[in-house]
């Protein structure tokens, strides 16, 4: 093996690691904002801007609302425990690997699954982009508690949930999008 080789692999070493952290940085602060969003109280009728009575939001919603804070949750749990693991098994790889030389894992001085490593991510990114679309679909009942209900018609409801709707799916697809890109290179 040559100097530009193991160049080469330290850099890759570097840029998967600082991407699981990045995974894992991003979905805390979501998780952090899914914890936010189970200690409001949303049938708080003072905690309300709806005037028209028939605008106001169900039980069901309610119960929507938490049960897709539980799900967003735990898909960024699932997410960030893939991302920590691999980053563990590229460490521990790397470790052993100085002494060993054959491991499922490694970058420096010994061979590398790539397949593992690209399934794990995939398997982080799924994670990931099933918590933000619970997270999107708990913030739409949230615009129904606070705003009134969509069906009731309030253009506040539908200024709140257009553009989360527009904007929340095109980023999860630009990110899906470059996710199938390095898995598939």
């Amino acid at each position: 093996m040559n100097v530009d080789e193991g160049r080469a692999s330290r850099f890759g070493t570097t840029i998967h690691i600082t991407a699981l952290d990045g995974i894992v940085n991003v979905n805390s602060l979501f998780t952090l904002a899914v914890f936010i969003g189970l200690a409001w109280q949303p049938t708080d009728p003072s905690n309300s801007l709806i005037v028209d009575p028939k605008c106001v939001a169900g039980p069901k919603i309610a119960e929507d609302l938490i049960c897709f804070h539980v799900y967003s949750f735990s898909s960024f749990l699932f997410s960030s425990l893939v991302a920590l693991s691999l980053k563990q098994a590229i460490r521990i790889a790397k470790t052993s690997c100085e002494t060993r030389h054959l491991m499922i894992f490694s970058f420096d001085m010994c061979h590398i699954n790539k397949n593992a490593l690209r399934v794990g991510y995939l398997i982080s990114a799924v994670g990931s982009v099933c918590g933000c679309g619970f997270l999107m679909m708990a913030l739409v009942n949230v615009a129904q508690i606070k705003l009134g209900t969509l069906g009731c018609g309030s253009s506040h409801t539908y200024a709140a949930v257009i553009p989360l709707l527009t904007f929340v799916p095109l980023g999860l697809l630009t990110y899906v999008f470059f996710v199938l890109f390095a898995f598939t290179r």
